[in-house]
C-alpha cells in the first residue's frame, strides 16, 4: 500500500492505484471526524497490518472496506473507495455482492450455531443452490485451506460451538473462502486466541495471501512485524505513515511512529 496522508511533504506523489484505493477519504460518526483525508492504495496478494493506538480509527478504515459502517446510525463518509476501480460508495453498488468479494473477520470467533458442514456452506446456498457435488468440494477446498479439512472431516455434523476458539476461528475463515473473496479483513483475529493458537493463525495468513489480499487490525506490534508485508501506523484518525514492515518498525520518518513503536504511549 501507498499512502499519502493529509500531514505529509508536498514532494510525495500522489498514491499509486491497487485493488483498493482512498482518495481523500473521510468518515465522521455525526460530529466526531474518525478518519481524516485518507488517501492510498492497497496492493494486491500482501498482507498489510494497520496498527496504532485504541480509537484511532484502525477498525473504521477496516469497515470503510465492505461498507460494514452502514450500519451505524449517523455515520457520513466522503471521498471514494475504489475496489477494482469502481466505487463501492455508490448508490448502485450490491452490497451482497461487496461482502462476497470482500470478507471480515472479527475479534471473536462468531461460528453459527449450526453443524460444520452448514456454517461453510451456507454462504454458497445464500448465493444460489450449488449441485451437492459442488458443495462437497467447496467444503473440502475450504476447510483444507484453513488447515481444518484433516481436523474436522469425520465429524462434519457435529456442532461448530463444540470447536475450540482457534479451530472456530479458522472455521470462520474456511466460512468466507467458501464465497470465493478476493479480500479478507481481519479485525484483531488473534486476541482470544493463547500464543500457541496465535501462531498457526498467522502461518495461515502467510498461506492465503498467495490467493488472497489481506488487512489486519492488529494491537500487536510484534504481530505486525512478523506476518506484514507493509504497515501503517494510524494515530488520531489520520494514517501518519506507511511503508515496508521493516523500514516502519526499524527506520520510521514520523517522530509519532517512533514513539508508538517503541512504547512512549500506546
Amino acid at each position: 500500500m501507498t499512502i499519502s496522508p493529509a500531514d505529509s511533504d508536498k514532494t510525495r506523489q500522489c498514491p499509486l492505484e491497487g485493488i483498493i484505493t482512498l482518495r481523500r477519504l473521510n468518515l465522521y460518526y455525526a460530529d466526531f471526524h474518525a478518519l481524516i483525508e485518507v488517501n492510498g492504495a492497497f496492493q494486491q496478494q500482501a498482507i498489510t497490518a494497520l496498527i496504532g493506538p485504541s480509537g484511532c480509527g484502525k477498525s473504521t478504515l477496516l469497515r470503510t472496506l465492505n461498507r460494514m459502517n452502514d450500519l451505524i446510525p449517523g455515520v457520513r463518509l466522503t471521498g471514494e473507495v475504489l475496489i477494482d476501480g469502481q466505487d463501492i460508495y455508490a448508490p448502485e453498488t450490491d452490497l451482497t455482492q461487496l461482502r462476497k468479494k470482500v470478507g471480515m473477520v472479527f475479534q471473536r470467533p462468531n461460528p453459527f450455531p449450526l453443524s460444520i458442514y452448514d456454517n461453510v456452506v451456507y454462504g454458497p446456498r445464500l448465493h444460489g443452490r450449488p449441485p451437492r457435488q459442488e458443495l462437497e468440494n467447496l467444503l473440502e477446498h475450504s476447510l483444507a485451506a484453513v488447515q481444518l479439512w484433516e481436523e474436522v472431516k469425520d465429524r462434519l455434523k457435529s456442532p461448530a460451538l463444540a470447536l475450540t476458539e482457534e479451530q472456530q476461528q479458522r472455521l470462520c475463515i474456511a466460512r468466507l473462502l467458501a464465497v470465493e473473496p478476493e479480500i479478507l479483513l481481519m479485525d484483531e483475529p488473534c486476541s482470544a486466541l493463547d500464543p500457541l493458537a496465535t501462531l498457526r493463525l498467522e502461518e495461515l495468513m502467510r498461506e492465503l495471501k498467495r490467493l488472497y489480499t489481506i488487512i489486519i487490525v492488529t494491537h500487536n506490534m510484534q504481530q505486525a512485524a512478523r506476518v506484514s508485508d507493509d504497515t501503517g501506523f494510524m494515530y488520531l484518525g489520520e494514517l501518519v505513515e506507511f511503508g515496508e514492515t521493516g523500514q516502519i518498525f526499524t527506520r520510521p520518518r514520523d517522530a509519532r511512529t517512533e514513539d508508538y513503536i517503541t512504547g512512549k504511549y500506546g
